[in-house]
């Protein structure tokens, strides 16, 4: 990879990392796209091995935790911020729709 492609490539992992209570944090969505696996298989791994992700590793997002974050991924387009990878994965339909509260993953739970 070259200097350059490892530049943008950090650029983009650092889109989509969030502050939510205190942790910065990675989503479901995000972290499994990183991994080339579905979000739902993700999850579904997460499930099947509980004890291994404690409350300080993964939580599940509130539904008020979900909409400030579009809310606020709104605002920050609105003001001219490049947040293009964080708008698009929020705004689209992938996500915003969906039936269940997102996961978040904190930096150790990502490793």
């Amino acid at each position: 990879m070259s200097e350059y492609e490892m530049e943008k490539f950090e650029e983009s992992l650092k889109e989509k990392i969030y502050s939510i209570r205190g942790f910065q944090v990675m989503l479901d969505r995000d972290l499994a796209e990183l991994y080339g696996v579905e979000t739902k298989v993700l999850n579904q791994a997460v499930k099947r091995n509980r004890v291994r992700f404690p409350s300080n590793y993964l939580f599940q997002l509130s539904e008020i935790e979900k909409d400030e974050l579009v809310t606020d991924c709104d605002q920050l387009n609105e003001a001219g911020n490049s947040l293009r990878s964080q708008f698009v994965t929020l705004k689209n339909l992938r996500g915003k729709h969906s039936k269940y509260l997102p996961y978040a993953f904190t930096e150790q739970g990502v490793a």
